[in-house]
C-alpha cells in the first residue's frame, strides 16, 4: 500500500476523514490451499504454534530491473522482501499472529541495484513462535518456488508451488474425514503469478462494497505487514534486534539517494 509507514497512515487517515473504503491487495490469501490452512487454524487444529516459514525463491536477471529506472530503487520499489516476496511476509504474519522482535540479514549478490536481491530474516511472535523469512530472486537459473509451511503441536502444513498455491503436507494428530481429501482437492496450479486470488479478491472487493461488509485486508490490515517490512529493513540496516512497535529510523524504503 505504500513504502513508508507515514505514507499509510495518511492513507488510512484521510480515507476515514473522506467516508472512502480502502481495500489492500493481498490476493494471496484467497488461494484455496491457504484458505483451507487459515481454517485449520482458526479451528485450533496446529495447538501451540511452533515455527511458521516462508520461502521465496524466484529468478530476476538484470534486464527485469533495467526495464524501468523505479525497479530496485529505495524510493520507488524496495528489494525483494518489498516486493515479490511482501505477500508471503503477509501471509506469515496472518497466520502466526503479532510479531514482537525481528533480525535480519540483506544481500545484493548477483544484480547492480539499490536494493537487496537476497534476504534471511527471523522473528519473534508475541505467542512465543518463531519465524523465518528467506527471501531472493538470485534463484537461477529459473524460478523455484513460494512457499509456506506452519508448524504446530498437533499440526504440520506446507503450501508450495510457484506462488502459494499447491498443497505439499497436511497432517493432523486429530485427524479427520475430510483430511483424506484435502491433498487432491486443494492442489492448484495456476499458469502465472497473476492467477486465480486477483479475481477472488476483486469479487470480494464488490461483495464488501455492495453489502457493507468487513474487507478482509483494510487500511490497518494492509499496514501490518509494511511495519514488519519496514522493521526488517531497520534490523538489517542497523545489526540490531528490533522490537516491535517501533518507529523507522534507518530504514531506507522510500527515501531518495543523497
Amino acid at each position: 500500500m505504500a513504502l513508508k509507514l507515514e505514507d499509510a497512515d495518511e492513507m488510512i487517515r484521510v480515507c476515514d476523514e473522506n467516508g472512502v473504503r480502502l481495500f489492500v491487495v493481498k490476493q494471496n490469501r484467497y488461494n484455496l490451499p491457504v484458505q483451507k490452512l487459515r481454517q485449520a487454524l482458526e479451528k485450533g487444529r496446529f495447538g501451540k504454534l511452533v515455527m511458521g516459514t516462508v520461502r521465496v525463491r524466484w529468478t530476476r536477471h538484470q534486464h527485469y530491473y533495467d526495464m524501468d529506472d523505479w525497479r530496485g530503487t529505495w524510493a520507488m520499489d524496495g528489494g525483494v522482501l518489498t516486493n515479490q516476496a511482501s505477500h508471503h511476509i503477509d501471509l506469515l504474519e496472518w497466520m502466526m499472529g503479532q510479531p514482537v522482535e525481528v533480525s535480519a540479514q540483506t544481500a545484493t549478490r548477483l544484480v547492480d541495484i539499490e536494493v537487496e536481491d537476497t534476504g534471511a530474516v527471523v522473528i519473534k511472535f508475541a505467542n512465543g513462535a518463531l519465524g523465518i523469512i528467506e527471501a531472493t530472486t538470485a534463484t537461477r537459473p529459473k524460478d523455484l518456488e513460494g512457499s509456506l509451511s506452519i508448524l504446530g503441536a498437533k499440526g504440520t502444513v506446507e503450501i508450495g508451488g510457484f506462488a502459494v498455491n499447491e498443497m505439499k503436507i497436511w497432517g493432523f494428530e486429530d485427524e479427520q474425514e475430510e483430511d483424506q481429501e484435502v491433498m487432491k482437492e486443494f492442489k492448484e496450479n495456476p499458469p502465472n503469478v497473476y492467477g486465480f486470488g486477483h479475481k477472488r479478491y476483486l469479487d470480494h472487493v464488490v461483495d464488501c462494497i455492495k453489502n457493507n461488509k468487513k474487507a478482509l485486508v483494510d487500511g490497518l490490515e494492509g499496514r501490518k505487514s509494511l511495519e514488519l517490512i519496514n522493521a526488517i529493513y531497520e534490523a538489517a540496516e542497523t545489526g540490531k534486534t528490533i522490537k516491535l512497535r517501533f518507529e523507522p529510523k534507518e530504514c531506507k524504503l522510500g527515501m531518495e539517494r543523497d
